[in-house]
């Protein structure tokens, strides 16, 4: 038993009890949004931070924490804590509790509430908090006040390892889950007055991460103790990678010898069988009809090509996932289920070689056909190069002036979609971070950007808009942190993504403020809509109001109102210069982009 800190609430005890566990079991986050019935464990937070013992971050809005605490947890590979008050703080952390349910992100939600007594009598922000969040969470408690009697540190501190373990997804001696693998945790605690006391921490009294009873899940100890299921080389196959494929799917592919056709965010997108046309090549006669085998690891979402291959009943469909709530499963058409798969060793043959070839060169004539290679002068095939000889000199003054408007006429292009995209994902390096918005633009970047081995994220858990400012904080601050502190974060988003966590770029006293890039293409509203097909035959009126959802915010004045650098960029040699500019703290970028 650990002897605890003589404190006069026992709300106070068992708050610092809980919370010191967390860190002696590793979390390293503890995402605060402010309250009475919760001032225990907020100030229990802050003293822990005060020590060194965890890092404290405060959000005013539930919404916000949730999604802070789920970048955090990307980043990171821990669970993050995140403390709220009783009554609709808790309803809040629902968007971002389903989020981390099906992307299968590690969180432990500390929700305040009040005792059971005052339930059902109206009491002042009191409702039922019990399985509010219910069907979404890996593990719920209802936790009854602490008196300050015997042993209840003891409680709080099991609780914890319970919280801990479920959180990511082991059992109580650390072997995988696979079913149903990392998710959230709701801790709802009941709490009496007095709700809390000054704490203060003497040096031995710090909790310090213990590497023993510590237990995280890396990339390696998913796969351990899993059935592997080998694979033979014969069907002509592709590999599928959707989000959270993670670099195993690339492997796989290679290893196979097969063709890989992975989203942007999947973790698989880089590699020499990287196939990034797919859209096109699978509905190509003599590519896609030619798929004997798809083997899909992730949760594709980007495109429908994939998931109608997946139900195409002259394809065996085998969906790999090491842990999951559920199957990728459209139409109910997957053939095989399999936590881990392995090929059999094989030297490929000449038809194999053949057929992943195919799928590679085709793709890269696809793309090149879209940059607009220079014409040709009809004669040799030669592009014409505007007076510029094989040296790269220009060759006489009339070709020099022609050469230089070019240049200028380069330059001042106005900005679309594919140019930022492609100006985005090469100014992106190893040890940047990059998160997409789910907006156009991430389908955009999808199409065309070049295989990279880059860490790119979005929140594809169910592919929604919220909390999308709030996760790439997370993501940023994670990243930034310690003496290990990785590059730039940049996130590319839609205006409508920014407008729906605006209240994200409020970043109160004390907190970080990391080197963050958000950009925002901004069309006015949510041009994604336009592609549905009820768009070519509603009214136009009635169809801009209540899908493309026009505005008029100037995101200038909303960057100073939050206290972010503004920067805009309308050609391509102002995007240039804004992505070639060193980011010092919370940045706004604003590229205003064509309905």
């Amino acid at each position: 038993m650990r002897d605890a800190p003589a404190v006069a609430s026992a709300a106070t005890a068992s708050a610092l009890a809980l919370l010191s566990e967390f860190v002696r079991l590793g979390v390293t986050d503890v995402v605060v949004a402010p309250g009475s019935r919760s001032q225990a464990l907020a100030l229990a937070a802050a003293e822990l931070e005060r020590v060194g013992a965890l890092r404290l971050h405060v959000r005013i809005d539930e919404r916000g924490a949730g999604f802070l605490a789920i970048g955090l947890a990307v980043e990171t590979g821990r669970p993050a804590v995140v403390v709220t008050t009783s009554g609709t703080a808790v309803a809040n952390l629902h968007p971002a509790v389903l989020e981390a349910h099906h992307a299968g992100v590690p969180l432990i939600l500390a929700t305040a509430d009040r005792p059971a007594e005052l339930r059902g009598i109206r009491s002042n922000q009191t409702t039922v908090q019990p399985g509010m969040l219910a069907g979404a969470v890996r593990l719920e408690r209802d936790v009854e006040a602490p008196e300050g009697r015997a042993g209840e540190a003891d409680a709080a501190t099991a609780l914890a390892r319970e919280a801990y373990r479920a959180a990511i997804g082991v059992d109580a001696d650390g072997g995988l889950v696979p079913r149903p693998g990392p998710g959230p945790v709701h801790l709802n605690l009941q709490l009496r007055e007095p709700l809390s006391t000054p704490v203060a921490l003497a040096a031995g009294e710090v909790p310090r991460a213990d590497a023993a009873a510590s237990v995280t899940r890396t990339a390696d100890a998913d796969r351990t103790g899993l059935h592997v299921a080998r694979l033979a080389h014969g069907p002509r196959t592709v590999v599928v990678a959707g989000a959270g494929a993670g670099p195993e799917a690339e492997e796989l592919a290679r290893a196979g010898g097969w063709p890989l056709l992975a989203e942007v965010t999947s973790g698989a997108h880089f590699g020499p069988n990287l196939v990034v046309a797919y859209r096109e090549l699978l509905t190509e006669p003599g590519f896609g009809d030619e798929v004997e085998r798809a083997i899909v690891f992730g949760h594709p979402t980007l495109s429908r090509e994939m998931p109608a291959l997946v139900q195409r009943r002259d394809v065996e469909a085998i969906a790999v996932a090491p842990w999951g709530i559920e199957w990728f499963n459209p139409g109910h058409a997957v053939d095989r289920f399999e936590r881990a798969v392995a090929v059999e060793p094989h030297e490929p043959t000449a038809e194999e070689r053949a057929w992943t070839g195919r799928w590679v060169r085709a793709s890269r004539m696809l793309l090149d056909a879209a940059d607009g290679r220079p014409e040709t002068d009809g004669a040799d095939g030669e592009p014409i190069r505007s007076g510029v000889d094989e040296t790269g000199h220009v060759s006489d003054f009339a070709a020099q002036r022609r050469y230089l408007r070019d240049q200028l006429a380069r330059i001042r292009q106005p900005v679309d979609r594919r140019m930022l995209v492609e100006s985005l994902w090469a100014a992106t390096w190893p040890h940047d971070r990059l998160v997409f918005g789910a907006s156009r633009l991430i389908r955009d970047a999808d199409r065309v950007v070049p295989g990279r081995r880059i860490l790119a994220h979005a929140n594809r858990g169910l592919a929604g808009i919220d909390g999308t400012v709030a996760t790439t904080l997370g993501i940023a601050v994670a990243s930034q942190a310690g003496e290990h502190a990785h590059g730039t974060t940049r996130a590319l988003i839609g205006d409508l993504t920014l407008l729906h966590d605006v209240g994200s770029l409020l970043l109160g006293e004390g907190e970080p403020r990391p080197r963050v890039l958000v950009i925002v293409g901004n069309d006015g509203g949510g041009t994604i809509f336009d592609a549905l097909e009820v768009a070519a035959s509603a009214p136009a009126e009635a169809f801009d109001r209540v899908q493309y959802t026009p505005h008029r915010v100037d995101l200038a004045q909303l960057a100073a109102a939050y206290g972010w650098e503004y920067r805009r960029a309308s050609t391509r040699g102002e995007l240039d210069e804004a992505l070639g500019t060193a980011v010092t703290g919370p940045t706004l970028l604003e590229v205003p982009l064509e309905r």
